[in-house]
């Protein structure tokens, strides 16, 4: 197994939330209604962005959270705050989600510390900015597919015996996968095998009662954007060139994976929520 700390990126990623200015928005927008009440959730790329936003509005609403993140220790240590301040419990699982033998290990010490899992939230993610296909190396296309499809795979793999009827998996894709992006070939090719993972998945275990469902999000200001490649040009106008003029925040994200983990989304499978600003894309 590689050793974390040898990894080597082509820029500084995953990032550290503690860091970014202004801050991204995670906190919850309105009252527990104890819809995951006592459920337990695994949350990958929960030290920060859309992961901590969705492992606060999961604990506010009565789960318990396995927070999983490659690098940031300051980071999880907040989001684990976060849940605790909620009146719920946490964990933190540092290691990378693209090797095999540590999804068994997420699996293994949620189990451990809470008896069950009840949802698993893939969500952690890489992007690499590139102009022009050549100048995407071996290395790296196959980091991007190793962390953002393998991870997902290796996890539902890991936690499949432990999922029972009314279990939820959800996953993140991305506006780009409906749209392209240029500059995003390798991350971008990623998405797309994750919408056709969800659906295929769905196909496969809703016999069993377990739904799998995803979220596509927009531009949402999140530390994978300035640590990810991103020049400070393109963050001096980044999410503007939605119908809504602005990038989201991870707390406007949230929701839609808590819809899609609890029972108000019972007859939903195999589909995609799209909170993007108001981008029209098709499917």
């Amino acid at each position: 197994m590689v050793e974390i700390t040898d990894r080597i990126h082509e820029d500084a990623l995953p990032g550290h939330e503690s860091k970014l200015e202004p801050k991204p928005e995670w906190q919850p927008r309105y009252r527990s209604s104890d819809r995951l009440k006592d459920k337990v959730a695994i949350v990958t790329g929960a030290d920060s962005g859309i992961g901590r936003a969705v492992a606060a509005l999961f604990a506010r609403e009565g789960a318990d959270i396995a927070i999983v993140y490659l690098l940031e220790d300051d980071d999880a240590a907040e989001t684990k705050r976060i849940v605790e301040a909620e009146g719920r419990k946490a964990i933190t699982i540092r290691g990378d989600i693209g090797e095999r033998a540590f999804a068994d290990t997420v699996v293994q010490q949620t189990v451990d510390a809470f008896g069950k899992i009840d949802i698993v939230v893939n969500n952690a993610g890489e992007q690499h900015p590139d102009e022009d296909i050549t100048d995407i190396s071996e290395k790296q296309l196959r980091r991007t597919f190793q962390t953002n499809i393998f991870g997902m795979f290796f996890l539902v793999q890991a936690a499949r015996p432990h999922l029972k009827a009314g279990a939820a998996i959800i996953n993140c894709t991305s506006v780009t996968m409906y749209q392209g992006s240029k500059e995003l070939l390798d991350y971008s090719s990623t998405k797309g095998a994750i919408t056709a993972f969800t659906r295929s998945l769905s196909e496969n275990l809703v016999g069993d009662g377990i739904r799998v469902n995803a979220v596509a999000p927009g531009p949402i200001w999140t530390p994978l954007n300035p640590c990810g490649g991103a020049s400070p040009e393109k963050l001096e106008h980044f999410g503007e060139s939605t119908p809504m003029g602005r990038p989201g925040q991870p707390n406007e994200v949230a929701p839609a994976f808590l819809f899609l983990a609890c029972d108000d989304a019972s007859y939903m499978s195999g589909q995609v929520l799209h909170p993007n600003g108001g981008i029209i894309v098709n499917g």
